[in-house]
């Protein structure tokens, strides 16, 4: 009774990355059934009454779930080695002994279990290293501590000595192994496929999983049809498609591989009718091969792993970038501000005057309608003009996804000297502008460069207001040379001191700079396939400069 309690109140069963929804008794139901129904299909040898066939897949199945969901699957455990003990193998012990046996079972490989979640802190979906050597560790200390700890009861057994506990513990020390390496693997896999088994199997991949599980079946045929006692030399081929679809499909395919072998392995070992003693002997080779598959399961995962995460540290940075620049931008306007809000408020101003005086003269006798409608047109003029301007800075400040086309040099240039012309004329600053004809076209975000060009402008408008020259002057050049087009901006500012860390982010020489101007320059630039340096940084003579290719990037232009 006090164990049907335990039952009914055992945690519903987390599978395929959720938990079922199914009551926890049919849970433990089967459960029970699958521990059963294994350690009825996979015995085929014993001992003077004791099982010793090397193979327990049913204690790995129930390893996983005490990992998955808790110690009261112990319980499940417990019960399936009672009843596996008395309903399939039939043995002869006295119910006492097969009651200490089935405690010391469940209480050696939930204790396992536990360490390894609780302690060791095993990842259950073992994508590390780290992880499988864990779980192959506690599952041979599990192994291990169980055969011992079994050896005191088989020893009360009248039936069975010292001497034969070799005969009896080793190949259940070995089968315990390999049941938990290869079946836990594949139920831990199992509870976080979820989305892949929504997914579903492509036709490609069933045919690519069919020819995996021929060239085992051959191999295995290859194995079975030449073995003679101490005779393995076949066996290394088992290593080739077990290899292969852990490279191809990571831990997943590792742990479906090496179940299948494993399975295929026992049915041929047991159709041949091999004895215990080969059947171990083969079974150790086939832990070796799991510790192989497994391996490069989990490498191949964490090589997965580790490109999506430098694919996604990439996508960060382009974002943070991107991020960088709308700032950078809203800086450069936000030092303009005064400036702008001048450039704009001259035409608002003439335009309220024209239409002040547009409505006297067609308030008065005269009705100078001519002379009414000059202004009006005036007026529309100087509107323009500022919708003009709040556009271009709109234009500038929107944020989006890199758009190159086609650009003219001068109209580029020309379109960054009027974006720049409000903070210019509060200087007191000349430009001069020299832009040879017959340029060619230029590649490249028209938004990102007249950003590049607007903040060497704006630094020389700051280094002349510091400087206070008797008259500011701005030379803005453009030549070609080698395929690329050069752009200068010279200034008779204040100059460069010479360890001025420029090109850094987060560094400037202005109280209220951000540092990210220049910073966010040389990233535009050389993201166009060119470079910005400082050409010159004397006082009076500072010179920037930066290149672009005239071809866009990647182009197969010849």
């Amino acid at each position: 009774m006090a164990l049907l309690t335990r039952l009914v109140a055992l945690p519903r069963l987390r599978l395929f990355g959720q938990t079922a929804d199914i009551h926890p008794l049919g849970v433990a139901g089967a459960l029970l059934a699958a521990f059963v129904g294994f350690e009825w299909l996979s015995f085929m040898h014993e001992y003077k009454g004791v099982p010793v066939t090397p193979w327990n897949p049913g204690l790995g199945i129930l390893f996983a779930a005490i990992m998955l969901n808790g110690a009261a699957y112990g319980l499940v455990l417990f019960a399936g080695v009672v009843i596996a003990e008395t309903a399939v193998l039939r043995t002869d012990v006295v119910w006492p002994l097969i009651v200490m046996i089935a405690v010391v079972i469940a209480a050696s490989y939930t204790a396992a279990a536990l360490v390894a979640r609780s302690y060791l802190r095993l990842d259950i979906r073992l994508n590390s290293l780290r992880d499988v050597f864990v779980l192959l560790g506690v599952a041979v200390a599990g192994a291990a501590v169980c055969s011992l700890l079994l050896s005191i009861p088989l020893l009360a057994d009248r039936n069975i000595d010292a001497g034969d506990l070799a005969s009896s513990i080793l190949p259940m020390f070995v089968g315990d192994v390999i049941g938990i390496a290869v079946m836990t693997p594949l139920m831990l896999r199992l509870s976080t496929w979820r989305a892949a088994l929504a997914r579903g199997l492509s036709a490609p991949q069933i045919l690519e999983i069919a020819l995996y599980g021929l060239i085992i079946g051959v191999a295995l045929w290859l194995i079975v049809g030449s073995v003679r006692p101490n005779d393995y030399k076949y066996f290394s081929v088992l290593f080739l498609p077990v290899a292969a679809v852990g490279a191809r499909y990571g831990i997943d395919g590792a742990c479906a591989a090496l179940a299948a072998t494993q399975l295929g392995l026992v049915s041929v070992l047991h159709a041949y009718g091999y004895d215990a003693a080969t059947f171990a002997e083969f079974q150790i080779a086939m832990f070796v091969l799991t510790c192989t598959g497994l391996v490069v399961g989990v490498v191949v995962n964490q090589r997965w792993h580790a490109d999506n995460a430098a694919k996604q540290a990439e996508a960060r940075l382009a974002e943070s970038r991107a991020e960088a620049a709308r700032v950078a931008r809203l800086n450069l306007v936000g030092g303009m501000a005064s400036a702008l809000a001048h450039e704009i408020n001259q035409p608002l101003t003439a335009a309220r005057a024209l239409a002040r005086s547009a409505e006297h003269i067609l308030s008065t006798d005269s009705h100078d309608a001519e002379r009414a409608a000059a202004n009006l047109r005036m007026m529309v003029t100087q509107v323009d003009h500022a919708a003009g301007v709040i556009r271009r800075m709109r234009e500038f400040l929107r944020r989006g996804h890199p758009h190159t086309s086609s650009l003219d040099v001068r109209e580029l240039l020309n379109e960054a000297l009027l974006l720049a012309h409000p903070d210019l004329t509060a200087n007191v600053i000349e430009v001069d502008l020299e832009v040879p004809p017959g340029l060619p076209l230029l590649f490249g975000d028209r938004i990102q460069l007249q950003q590049v060009l607007l903040n060497l402008l704006r630094n020389a408008a700051d280094s002349i207001h510091e400087a206070r020259p008797a008259k500011g002057r701005i030379s803005l050049k453009a030549t070609t040379s080698a395929g690329f087009l050069e752009v200068a901006i010279l200034d008779n500012g204040a100059g460069v001191a010479p360890d001025s860390k420029l090109f850094e982010p987060l560094s400037s020489s202005k109280p209220e700079g951000l540092g990210l101007g220049l910073s966010i320059s040389m990233s535009i630039v050389e993201a166009h396939g060119g470079r910005l340096w400082l050409h010159s940084g004397a006082p009076g003579a500072t010179e920037f400069r930066f290149s672009l290719p005239l071809q866009p990037p990647h182009s197969n232009a010849r």
